[in-house]
């Protein structure tokens, strides 16, 4: 069997616009930024996914990324990782352009793709063996306190193993070499609820200990809530709103009452709209227009707003 560097597959998605021959910038500045992104479109035929997209993530930032099914995440967490070509903008992870990585600025991140994605003709010890060959930081004893607690068979080849073990298999390998930046695309999918806290608890416990940047997707909100220290929406093919989730539960009101005093709140304050109620943030309620009555959001209101 012929094994393939791992980043990631060594192939990246094609580009809708290749034949046009659209690339990125060749002059670009050194960011402190974990990775940048501005400008970022991607199309699919006449219909675009990210559109002009801008987004930074900071070292040790850890953002949740939501948006409903469909609206470009997982297109957006290859473009991050340059496993996919744009059409136009610019793309940097740690200061070097994400499809042009070398070998030490790959081996500092981590990725879990929303599919496991193993050589199934291997067993668990000879996947890891292997992986293993390609980073200088991987952590032997983590791997294994991993394995046994997360009861993951070493002796069965990975293609016959359940989907919750193989996407068990494809966190410790994106965990095993401790990296700067990890990227989680629905990292959880698989898993049962125990295995998903048990899993947010090692991500909390050891993972952000280490000032790592981390980038997690995810539909069950619930999760989100234990581990995103910020949010950020994608909607109609950009960032429509990140900040830390604490501050937004904090400072976002929803206020209903009747239309001429909904249109009297700052407009530089709405967040979003809707039949007979505004999203504002950093209005104080006593300042609300008369008629107005206000309640604190939840992340699924805001989830339901904003996307």
């Amino acid at each position: 069997m012929t094994l393939a560097l791992p980043w990631w597959r060594t192939a990246r998605r094609p580009s809708p616009a290749a034949s046009a021959g659209l690339a990125l910038s060749a002059t670009l500045p050194q960011p402190a930024a974990s990775a940048e992104i501005h400008g970022l479109r991607v199309a699919y035929g006449a219909q675009p996914v990210l559109d002009g997209l801008d987004w930074s993530l900071q070292p040790g930032q850890v953002v949740g990324l939501l948006g409903r099914n469909g609206v470009g995440k997982t297109t957006l967490l290859e473009s991050l990782l340059g496993l996919r070509d744009p059409q136009a903008g610019t793309v940097t992870l740690f200061g070097q352009r994400a499809d042009r990585l070398d070998d030490a600025a790959r081996a500092r991140i981590g990725y879990v793709p929303q599919r496991a994605d193993l050589f199934e003709d291997l067993r668990a010890d000879e996947l890891l063996g292997y992986f293993r060959s390609f980073y200088p930081r991987w952590n032997a004893e983590k791997v294994a306190a991993l394995m046994a607690r997360w009861s993951v068979p070493r002796d069965i080849p990975v293609g016959q193993m359940s989907g919750g073990e193989q996407q068990r298999l494809s966190i410790i390998r994106a965990l095993a070499h401790e990296p700067d930046l990890l990227v989680l695309d629905e990292p959880v999918a698989s898993l049962d609820p125990l295995a998903r806290r048990d899993f947010l608890r090692e991500l909390v416990e050891r993972v952000l200990d280490r000032g790592t940047t981390v980038v997690f997707s995810t539909h069950i909100l619930s999760d989100l809530e234990r581990v995103a220290f910020n949010v950020a929406f994608l909607q109609r093919g950009r960032i429509a709103l990140q900040a830390p989730l604490d501050a937004l539960l904090d400072e976002v009101l929803c206020a209903r009452g009747p239309a001429a005093a909904l249109d009297a709140l700052p407009p530089d304050a709405v967040l979003a709209r809707g039949d007979g109620q505004v999203l504002v943030r950093g209005v104080d309620e006593a300042a609300l227009p008369a008629g107005l009555i206000a309640q604190r959001v939840s992340l699924e209101d805001l989830f339901e707003a904003l996307t």
